[in-house]
């Protein structure tokens, strides 16, 4: 199979149907974003900038919350490593190569430490004292809660995220301390490395609209001011969203998170939230994405659905595709061929609700993505 590129676009709808390409994230394989239950966010349907915000936020604002200690116990299951259930710290990971050390769930949990390597504890991503200490419910919010080397973490301590321009200071997996180079802040920054600043701005997105309401700009020093972004910060957080795409990790802990709090981080289940909310894209929110490559364009809509899915054709592929619907154990429950000028209408009512996949393939491409039938 050909690598490919996957590009995210939006849809506007006016007297004809049009898409709007916005390059978000580029992908070089079949990808499979997370999928929120079934009308979990349609309040936020045809919304755009501050209201897009402002309704995101009284989707996810209401969640449950849990304490302080439980969170050690919740990190076995939102932060544990699939290769050899150790905790994945994303202040030691080393993507692609071995780290030099794990922590073991329990046993490693801080206490004292004087180096690298002597245990792990709860870090608050967004440090608590930018939003005053121990203030409910985002002292123990999960999606900025997680486990981290503790000595590590003592380095950072309240600095906020950003570029490194001059480090004093460098872990072993390569996150860093020193001045910032950031047009607008020259700072004492702590910086993570490249694999997870998309995961850290996708944090900060969230927690600036679940808390829009609330001052996570207490301390000068911090990536906030009030409920929103400093100026400089935003720009930041933006460009990492974008070099660092959502990987497998963000959705199972997003997924995870969800069984316990009961609430979504929106920027993994739609990363072009990003620039919606906070960046300069005005097109309105939907939550049916199309897939382009250079070869083809289908727009597949709505989704969720409660009974027609359909697939329409922009009419420029060059070759013909396949249509498939799958069930979640991979049975084919549709099939039929497609050539460039097809518009499909799929009946799904006699489908029962759940989960399902669509497949588009051509004798060269294979593109998979998630579905929902309500």
């Amino acid at each position: 199979m050909k690598n490919i590129h996957f590009r995210f676009v939006e849809t506007l709808r006016a007297t004809s149907l049009q898409i709007v390409f916005s390059v978000l994230f580029l992908f070089t394989a079949t990808t499979v974003f997370a999928q929120a239950p079934p009308g979990y966010y349609a309040a936020a349907e045809d919304k755009s900038g501050e209201e897009l915000r402002t309704t995101l936020h009284s989707i996810i604002k209401a969640h449950t919350s849990v304490s302080y200690s439980e969170l050690w116990q919740f990190f076995q299951t939102t932060d544990v490593r699939p290769d050899n259930g150790k905790v994945w710290d994303m202040y030691s990971d080393q993507p692609g190569g071995t780290p030099a050390y794990y922590f073991t769930f329990v046993s490693d949990q801080c206490g004292n430490y004087s180096g690298e390597g002597d245990c792990y504890n709860r870090e608050h991503s967004v440090p608590k004292s930018w939003f005053g200490g121990s203030v409910a419910p985002m002292y123990t919010d999960l999606f900025h809660l997680i486990p981290t080397d503790g000595f590590v973490n003592s380095k950072r301590g309240n600095l906020p995220i950003g570029h490194v321009i001059n480090a004093t200071w460098t872990s072993t997996n390569g996150s860093k301390v020193g001045t910032s180079n950031i047009s607008g802040y020259s700072g004492q920054v702590f910086e993570p490395i490249d694999s997870f600043k998309g995961d850290f701005a996708r944090t900060y997105f969230y927690m600036a609209t679940c808390y829009k309401d609330k001052n996570l700009g207490v301390e000068t020093q911090s990536n906030f001011s009030g409920g929103d972004f400093k100026p400089w910060a935003k720009t930041l957080l933006l460009q990492w969203a974008a070099m660092d795409s959502v990987s497998q990790k963000e959705i199972d802990r997003n997924n995870a998170v969800w069984q316990i709090q009961h609430n979504r981080n929106p920027f993994i289940d739609y990363p072009e939230l990003a620039e919606k909310v906070f960046g300069n894209d005005e097109t309105p929110f939907t939550t049916s994405i199309s897939i382009y490559s250079d070869q083809y364009c289908w727009y597949v809509y709505p989704n969720p659905t409660t009974s027609i899915i359909n697939i329409q054709s922009l009419g420029f592929q060059s070759d013909d595709m396949t249509v498939e619907i799958h069930d979640i154990a991979g049975r084919t429950l549709f099939s039929q061929r497609a050539d460039h000028s097809d518009n499909l209408q799929i009946d799904l009512s006699s489908f029962p609700a759940g989960l399902y996949f669509i497949k588009l393939s051509s004798e060269q491409n294979i593109y998979t993505y998630k579905i929902v039938k309500q």
